[in-house]
């Protein structure tokens, strides 16, 4: 082991600039693909059998050296100690409440505690009492609760849990009055849709397989009925293709039921896949257990609903950005349903509408100019609206757990100020505290961070927003690292919010910039599709853009600016850095696409071909072609120090997606900085587990800082002393 570091060390260290990292072996073969008559090679093919056990080893010995080298830089350790002790600062974190039977049922994590566990009240007053702790539940496994859901008496209740953030579902129910398991266990589900009415039965999404590396495992999925105490393997087959072939189901949408206590008079089923435009059915009740239901269209994609949906009575309300780039709020009534004669709720404003809630006798809107949200609320009664003054700006949050009372629970973040939740009392227009979460508390360093929200000119003309957040006092004379951070998919804008990973950076005097790329959602419609399939590069552009600002104003030099995206941010961090090597220091694509040719033929990708198109389309081929990471990557370039991520778990983004594009990155770059692959065996596409997160930020962090030159984390000098 002394030997092998030594040479890891002797290889990054060598002053030849052309000196390459011994990295483990990598294999090339002769795969092609010809699509509308352009042929692409793609010679680390072999990376995505990932049960053939040379691809194993590989995948294994490229951990072992990310491992290796990151155990051997200084401020890495600290980092992690320093998370810890901000952790056990705070009061006890409870997530996703929910009210049912009169009993409030919910997840809390205390401090330091690596997951959280499910606990329930009586009522508000009574005392707490705990329901399920993963942590002891199986003996040797480290699970976490993805999902609860108790039933209308709230007397039972659903518990989905998964191992290793794998988001692959067992599904238990448990007595709530026992606290004693039923017998009833539901493996390798997609989740807990809910319960019926009469609380003897529930709905759940099946799928083939729980294997992440089958490119089949999620086609064609179900959602299917359990009754209490019945064999699982008679489950019915309650709504998708195969139950209803009428309805044309395509094999990689998900097909879901719901069912609403403000609307017993239906139930409504859902044909869901990353596209923003909803596609809804609905039947009267009175045919749920009838064997054939005769479904109605509710609406298709064509009526441009997206996100908030809801239900009361006969009333259907819903945000459309149909003839509203920025969208607006409609209503219409269930038993003749017509979109295009739907009342007007609340119409556009210069404001992005991004979603709403309802309490009894109030819609809360929540609007975005880009940056802050801001509240409107609508009285169901007068229909008259008034705007809601937020304690702070921020990103603002709001959902009611009980809906017989006009009580909302509010959290609001931003940049520099942690999560802070209230109840907001819709009747009289007054927040109090929140009796779920009390405030958090950070040190004095955290206090100090200054927010700039600047606009940047990108390279059309557009201007794209940059927030950059940094230490009060630091120079801008270029001497500083800077940390840059995007994603720009699927509509999802970058909402501020507070995250004390990043900001310790910040303390330690690193800039952190965050840039609102076209492809996001902060400015709309409009924004979004800017950034999307075919005007992809403007994703990646925009982030060059902002990189170039942040160079030019004096936050930092190119040889100190490191660059980082997750998931579909994957796109925009590859794209980047092989269309702009000299620009950055470091990179990460994080869980991230960097083969997007290949993405469909994952067994997530058929669900994202909405979002990012598909190869049987001559256009969208050659948007991915553009989108694609590893197709850009070229024999001796003098590309930034990488990492790539990935969970060996993950179901959304295959750990060869990131594999495949290191491995292109490691036998093409002449800059003699490294190229690593981290694998997180112990984790998928993110995980609850507080220790395994600390663990691969700290990395990933550390490795930046590292490359980017700062005085704190570097090669520790008794790694450097080892001899062979």
């Amino acid at each position: 082991m002394k030997n092998f570091i030594f040479l890891v060390v002797l290889a990054l260290f060598a002053n030849n600039a052309f000196a390459q990292f011994r990295y483990p072996a990598t294999k090339t073969v002769d795969a092609k693909d010809t699509y509308w008559g352009v042929t692409y090679s793609d010679p680390y093919r072999w990376l995505e059998d990932m049960k053939d056990p040379e691809v194993n080893a590989w995948f294994k010995a490229q951990a072992e050296l990310t491992n290796t080298t990151m155990n051997s830089i200084t401020g890495r350790d600290g980092l992690i100690a320093e998370w810890r002790t901000l952790d056990k600062l705070q009061p006890p974190q409870i997530y996703f409440p929910i009210k049912e039977g009169g009993r409030i049922f919910y997840q809390k994590r205390m401090p330091g505690e690596k997951v959280s566990k499910v606990y329930f009240r009586e009522n508000m007053a009574a005392p707490e009492q705990l329901l399920f702790d993963p942590l002891t539940f199986q003996e040797g496994k480290t699970l976490s609760v993805q999902q609860i859901a108790p039933s209308y008496d709230g007397k039972k209740l659903l518990i989905g849990y998964a191992e290793n953030g794998a988001e692959v579902q067992t599904i238990q129910v448990l007595n709530v009055d026992t606290k004693q398991f039923l017998p009833d266990v539901i493996p390798a589900t997609a989740g807990i849709v809910g319960w019926t009415f009469d609380n003897e039965a529930f709905l759940y999404m099946w799928i083939k397989s729980a294997d992440n590396t089958d490119p089949t495992a999620r086609l064609n999925p179900k959602t299917k009925l359990h009754a209490l105490g019945a064999d699982t393997q008679a489950d019915l087959d309650f709504f998708s293709n195969a139950a209803y072939p009428e309805l044309k189901i395509e094999e990689k949408v998900y097909p879901y039921v719901t069912l609403r206590k403000d609307a017993k008079a239906y139930v409504f089923a859902g044909e869901g896949t990353v596209q923003n435009e909803q596609k809804w059915h609905f039947a009267p009740i009175s045919q749920f257990y009838s064997g054939k239901i005769q479904w109605k269209t509710l609406c298709t994609p064509d009526d441009k609903l997206v996100n908030s949906f809801d239900i009361v009575g006969d009333n259907v309300f819903a945000i459309t950005h149909k003839g509203a780039a920025k969208r607006k709020l409609i209503s219409t009534d269930l038993k003749n349903p017509d979109w295009a004669k739907a009342k007007v709720i609340a119409p556009e404003k210069a404001m992005v509408l991004e979603n709403f809630a309802r309490c009894k006798d109030f819609l809360l809107l929540r609007y975005s100019d880009g940056i802050n949200n801001y509240f409107y609320k609508y009285n169901l009664v007068t229909e008259k609206t008034m705007e809601v003054k937020l304690p702070f700006s921020g990103s603002a949050f709001a959902f009611c757990i009980d809906t017989k009372t006009n009580e909302f629970l509010v959290a609001i973040t931003s940049w520099n100020q942690p999560f802070t939740e209230f109840i907001y009392h819709a009747e009289t227009d007054q927040f109090t505290p929140s009796p779920f979460n009390a405030a958090p508390v950070y040190p004095d360093a955290y206090k100090d961070l200054v927010v700039e929200e600047v606009d940047v000119k990108g390279h059309d003309g557009v201007l794209v927003p940059l927030s950059i957040i940094y230490k009060k006092g630091i120079k801008k004379d270029g001497s500083n690292v800077c940390l840059m951070e995007s994603y720009g998919a699927y509509g999802y804008g970058m909402l501020p919010y507070f995250s004390a990973e990043l900001n310790s950076l910040a303390t330690k005097g690193a800039v952190i910039a965050i840039p609102h790329v076209r492809g996001g959602g902060e400015k709309g419609e409009d924004w979004y599709k800017a950034g999307y399939k075919t005007t992809k590069p403007n994703t990646w552009n925009d982030f060059i853009s902002c990189a170039e600002y942040l160079i030019k104003n004096g936050y930092t030099q190119a040889s100190k600016l490191g660059g980082t995206g997750t998931s579909a941010g994957g796109i925009l961090i590859t794209r980047a850095i092989t269309e702009r090597p000299d620009l950055f220091a470091a990179a990460i694509c994080n869980v991230g696409c960097a083969n997007a040719l290949r993405l469909e033929f994952s067994s997530n990708g058929p669900v994202n071909i909405p979002e990012f198109g598909t190869v049987t389309d001559s256009v969208e081929c050659k948007a991915l072609y553009e989108m694609d990471g590893m197709q850009h990557v070229k024999k001796g370039v003098k590309y930034p120090a990488i990492m790539g991520v990935g969970g060996w778990t993950d179901p959304r983004v295959v750990v060869w997606q990131p594999g495949k594009f290191v491995a292109a990155a490691q036998q093409a770059s002449s800059s003699g900085k490294p190229v690593l692959m981290k694998v997180n065996y112990d984790n998928g596409h993110f995980t609850e587990d507080r220790e395994v997160t600390f663990a691969n930020f700290a990395d990933q962090y550390a490795f930046v800082l590292w490359q980017c030159g700062h005085p704190d984390f570097q090669l520790k000098k008794n790694a450097v002393e080892q001899k062979p």
